[in-house]
């Protein structure tokens, strides 16, 4: 087993989420056990761009970096309808009005809306410069008007951080987490242009979803698992423990198991 899936020990883990998000996912890295590497590889800030003029009867948020671009403005009035938990609790937190959570995903998102609100609705989805089709096509199809507003832009960094570049380097980082598309294609193009692509590609890399694991997929990279939920706790759980003592690397997963191997995960690089 390699270092990264010995359960009992204490994993150097690169957190490679923006701020302030990415502080709080290295606080529960360390409450696990083990020793965070916070180093974003995106940096975030509210793009500036002016809310488009209403009437609106909803907001859609499908991240929780577009809440401060709306706190404190009328747009905080109207009821928020929110791709998950973490967004759902930044929208609560910064007083928006009746916050709506979905179950995780953009799809999970657009059939919330369309249980509660009529077709034709008028949404404002405050969004980042870089998004998905998704759930903007869904609820274009089912009859809703979507105006898309970009309040929030996630800009990379023009180099890999030094700590990872020296952790890389050393070979001394065992798993890195991801939990956007961008930013994991983003990590990996900052360390091949360091001319550390093969010690990236010796990391154990954690992602939010198969969505996110793509660029790695493409890259050919194998040392990769999903988390069987596109949230946090199921990400995290993916993590071995660092406390009990390891397991034999054939022992069997118990199947309730909060994270799975990609189907491309290399023989060997089995969870605890």
């Amino acid at each position: 087993m390699t270092r990264a899936t010995e359960c009992g020990t204490a994993l150097r883990v690169w957190v490679a989420r923006p701020l302030p998000a990415g502080a709080r996912t290295a606080e529960r890295v360390a409450g696990l056990g083990h020793r965070p590497l916070l180093a974003p590889v995106l940096d975030l800030a509210l793009s500036g761009a002016p809310a488009p003029e209403g009437p609106f009867d909803a907001l859609v948020l499908t991240s929780a970096s577009a809440v401060p671009a709306l706190a404190g403005s009328p747009l905080a009035a109207l009821p928020a309808y929110c791709v998950g938990a973490r967004t759902a609790s930044a929208a609560r937190a910064a007083g928006l009005g009746a916050v709506h959570e979905a179950g995780g995903d953009a799809l999970a998102l657009a059939d919330l809306i369309g249980r509660t609100l009529p077709r034709g609705a008028r949404l404002l989805h405050a969004a980042g410069r870089e998004r998905k089709d998704e759930p903007g096509d869904t609820l274009a199809a089912r009859g809703y008007r979507l105006t898309v507003w970009v309040a929030y832009a996630a800009r990379p960094l023009p180099a890999l951080p030094e700590p990872v570049a020296e952790a890389l380097g050393n070979d001394s980082l065992d798993v890195a987490l991801h939990y956007s598309r961008r930013s994991a294609a983003t990590a990996l193009g900052l360390a091949r242009a360091a001319g550390q692509e093969e010690a990236f590609r010796r990391v154990a890399h954690h992602c939010l979803s198969a969505d996110v694991a793509a660029p790695l997929v493409a890259a050919g990279i194998l040392s990769h698992v999903v988390a069987v939920r596109p949230d946090e706790d199921a990400l995290l759980a993916g993590l071995p423990s660092a406390g009990p003592r390891p397991m034999p690397s054939d022992t069997p997963m118990p199947s309730d198991s909060d994270a799975e191997a990609s189907p491309a995960l290399r023989p060997g690089r089995e969870r605890c």
